[in-house]
């Protein structure tokens, strides 16, 4: 790439890596019992090119998470950051004075998860590779997760209920973001507060998870009746199901998405008053039966009907603690 202009390079392959993903380029609607759809009507996606007069090696750690500088290298553009109506993809690419760049992107989750978006970002790479076609072959197979007909419900989704007397919203005017590291330090001393039987029987994982979930809990300050929630995602793709040992036919190429949540419950004066091992084992015991869930297409398929039933049910949001694993992503494609 040298002495070529990157916001080109990326620009040109941008337009080439769409003919695989083409949904990407179309705009979500809203259909009946609050189905989300596609238009695929090529209005294409949003890309912001930028210059910055710093070089990178002037921000320094400001290149690591929170990002101080986010919403000056990846722009919102005014009505853009809809879920119905608006551009799935948002692009900016910012050259800075040293040579270097800035690849800034945002992206409708809707649509696609973390593989689906490695997938387009490998694509976009070969494209600026000069690469005619993708390495994977894309493939739009929602089909396969779709709900049955007639959709059932057998078993109760605590990620979606929501007591009546409780509000669904969180306040979020006192919420910041923030990315926290934890080092191998860091994990021993939080593993020093758990009983024996957890101390070695846990996974960073399991004990992460807990230890945010409680410190959030925490924080919040709610109601000690309030029920407070931990939702885990599920990875369908490679996954066994039917008991027969097969894989869910997920081709490689799938890029929407692909996975299930399994949502343990508790008080949120329960999570608080008891120490980080009560934490650790619901958390553990929900993560035991989510790996058992994923393996049974039955389970899948239930999660597709509650969808269609229910109209596309709202999360619970207050007193939710959300959790994805992604550290594994690239196993399934090298």
């Amino acid at each position: 790439m040298e002495n070529r202009d990157p916001v080109k390079l990326i620009k040109d392959a941008l337009g080439k890596a769409l003919v695989h993903f083409y949904p990407l380029a179309g705009r979500l609607m809203e259909v009946s019992n609050r189905k989300l759809v596609v238009d695929c009507n090529a209005k294409g996606v949003l890309f912001i090119e930028a210059d910055a007069d710093i070089s990178l090696e002037k921000l320094r750690d400001r290149i690591q998470p929170p990002y101080s500088f986010l919403h000056q290298v990846l722009y919102n553009v005014p009505g853009s950051d809809s879920i119905l109506n608006c551009p799935i993809l948002l692009i900016q690419v910012t050259r800075l004075k040293c040579g270097s760049f800035i690849f800034a992107l945002r992206f409708n989750h809707t649509m696609l998860d973390t593989f689906g978006i490695f997938l387009f970002m490998k694509t976009l790479g070969e494209m600026i590779k000069g690469e005619k076609e993708p390495s994977i072959s894309m493939v739009w197979q929602t089909e396969l997760l779709s709900a049955r007909n007639p959709p059932r419900i057998t078993c109760t989704h605590h990620e979606y209920q929501q007591a009546a007397d409780q509000p669904t919203n969180l306040d979020q005017t006192n919420l910041v973001q923030c990315s926290f590291f934890f080092s191998p330090n860091n994990i021993r001393a939080i593993k020093k507060h758990l009983p024996k039987h957890l101390h070695y029987s846990c996974s960073r994982y399991e004990l992460l998870t807990a230890c945010l979930w409680r410190c959030q809990t925490l924080a919040l300050q709610l109601d000690p009746e309030q029920v407070v929630r931990v939702s885990m995602v599920g990875i369908l793709r490679g996954m066994k199901h039917g008991g027969g040992g097969g894989l869910l036919p997920l081709l490689l190429g799938y890029y929407g998405n692909a996975f299930v949540l399994k949502t343990a419950i508790s008080y949120a004066g329960v999570l608080c008053r008891n120490p980080s091992g009560y934490a650790v084992g619901v958390v553990k015991n929900a993560k035991a039966e989510m790996d058992d869930i994923v393996d049974q297409e039955e389970y899948i398929k239930l999660f597709a009907d509650l969808l269609a039933v229910r109209g596309r049910p709202p999360y619970a949001v207050k007193g939710n603690f959300v959790v994805s694993d992604n550290r594994n992503i690239l196993i399934l494609f090298f």
